[in-house]
């Protein structure tokens, strides 16, 4: 597929479309064609990871003002983590436009997730250096923040714990937990917890996991007591 077209799809159309391409091509192809003047991918990581964290970092300080250094911490390192910039890579099909050499080619190296990470960051490094900071942030309120609104990274925020903390004020108070239901198939279940305080259903979450439904729940219980 062509640059061209992932311009048009993502809405954005670089100045220097040399930057784009280099932040799609791996080392192993420019070792395949030394007699060209390709560059690699490497220095844009570097920056784009820079940018990447700050982006984050000022979105989550403006988001939850209440949260402490070390939560903020703790769920920035969720949001910029390998498994995470993999599965933003992968919402915008970013392995289709990589440049590689044969030999990775052959052994995969289009859907290694830590070369996939890579990219994600330097698109972002030549995002920045073509179009500036602002033009960052677009898209990262198209294709990162969204996810963080909607819960994704909840299970690096201890929201049960907060919640704990909360109705403890009320020394007479009990919370407890209750999987509800299970739904899907075992490879891709979705499960719904409800959090239970003082007999009284304060809170419903779905997750991909017990613990997720169940701190989705408790941030549910959080929003409506505070």
């Amino acid at each position: 597929m062509s640059l061209k077209q992932l311009q048009q799809e993502l809405g954005f159309n670089f100045n220097n479309e040399n930057l784009l391409k280099q932040a799609f091509t791996h080392s192993s192809y420019v070792n395949e064609h030394r007699k060209k003047e390709f560059e690699d991918n490497e220095r844009l990581e570097f920056l784009g990871d820079a940018v990447l964290e700050l982006g984050v970092s000022q979105y989550l300080y403006r988001k939850f003002p209440g949260m402490a250094e070390g939560e903020l911490t703790k769920l920035r390192a969720s949001i910029v983590c390998e498994p995470a910039l993999v599965n933003f890579a992968n919402d915008i099909n970013f392995s289709n436009y990589i440049l590689l050499g044969k030999g990775e080619e052959m052994t995969g190296g289009r859907n290694r997730p830590a070369l996939l990470a890579d990219v994600f960051e330097s698109f972002i490094g030549a995002l920045y250096l073509d179009q500036g900071f602002e033009q960052v942030l677009l898209f990262l309120e198209r294709y990162v923040y969204p996810q963080i609104s909607t819960g994704a990274f909840s299970h690096a925020m201890d929201y049960k714990s907060k919640l704990q903390e909360f109705v403890q004020r009320n020394k007479n108070s009990i919370v407890e937990y209750v999987i509800v239901e299970e739904r899907g198939p075992a490879h891709n279940k979705e499960f719904v917890a409800e959090v239970v305080i003082n007999t009284k259903i304060a809170g419903v979450g779905y997750g991909r996991t017990k613990k997720e439904a169940e701190q989705r729940a408790a941030k549910k219980a959080l929003d409506d007591l505070q």
